[in-house]
């Protein structure tokens, strides 16, 4: 949505800005009276999100298992995923590392969950972004896929994203799938973007780093991670060009010329 978000409250005269806080309250005295102190209304996607896993960690320090925790912190991390964007007050964001993190325990954790419930992943479930893979319940079982799961919910709100190569195998294809996800989420954000900003050669790129994002769904996101973590760098340098570093065009040429 286009909105004009500086707003100056007309009870106390405090100015603030609805990009960083998402209020349309004033932050002062609390009045919903407030005008606008801008005039050029601007593209806005983007929202306040915070991930606080203190309580499921303090569950699992005491003793519980993961699947104890499993809900609680599905639930979060779709609740912060919601109130993300990547255009803020008109401007482009990139595709963060806290965003790909929750993606990824997301995804990650609702896999786990429901290999420990079935035994052997069946076929697709009804929630989207959960792998539809046959995965072996041993799989599960190995003690690498429990300490990734757990360090992702220890790090995912601050940002800490595990590199490719400590991805076990067992969850390799949930980090795929999260990443496809993400990247689809953030592709919309950016094809809205260029109808304000338009930008030929943005536009083709993005439309490469769309065929290999349905690629990466098509194949339920069992890829080598370092694949899924190309495809973001494309998307991060097409960030890049996009807001004004023209030598970024290339190496998100480079990035997806490498997936081809």
């Amino acid at each position: 949505m286009k909105i004009r978000g500086e707003r100056e409250c007309k009870n106390c005269g405090t100015r603030w800005s609805y990009y960083e806080t998402g209020e349309a309250t004033c932050p002062d005295c609390g009045s919903l009276r407030s005008v606008a102190v801008e005039e050029e209304r601007r593209r806005h996607t983007d929202g306040p999100a915070d991930l606080d896993l203190t309580p499921q960690r303090s569950t699992l320090a005491q003793g519980a298992d993961i699947e104890d925790v499993a809900e609680a912190v599905g639930r979060d991390c779709r609740a912060y995923l919601r109130k993300r964007g990547f255009i803020s007050g008109g401007d482009l964001l990139p595709l963060d590392d806290s965003y790909l993190a929750v993606q990824e325990l997301r995804t990650a954790i609702a896999d786990y969950s429901r290999d420990r419930r079935v035994g052997v992943a069946g076929p697709r479930p009804a929630a989207r972004g959960t792998s539809s893979l046959d995965v072996e319940h041993s799989e599960f079982d190995d003690a690498a896929a429990e300490r990734y799961l757990l360090a992702l919910i220890r790090g995912a709100e601050d940002g800490e994203r595990p590199a490719p190569a400590d991805v076990p195998g067992a969850l390799t294809p949930s980090r795929g799938l999260a990443y496809a996800m993400a990247v689809e989420e953030y592709r919309d954000d950016v094809s809205t973007y260029l109808e304000d900003e338009p930008d030929p050669e943005g536009r083709r790129i993005l439309e490469r780093i769309r065929e290999q994002e349905k690629r990466l769904q098509a194949l339920d996101g069992d890829v080598a991670p370092e694949t899924a973590e190309t495809l973001v760098k494309a998307c991060r340098a097409l960030e890049r060009y996009l807001n004004g570093e023209e030598g970024a065009l290339v190496e998100a040429e480079q990035r997806l010329d490498a997936l081809d």
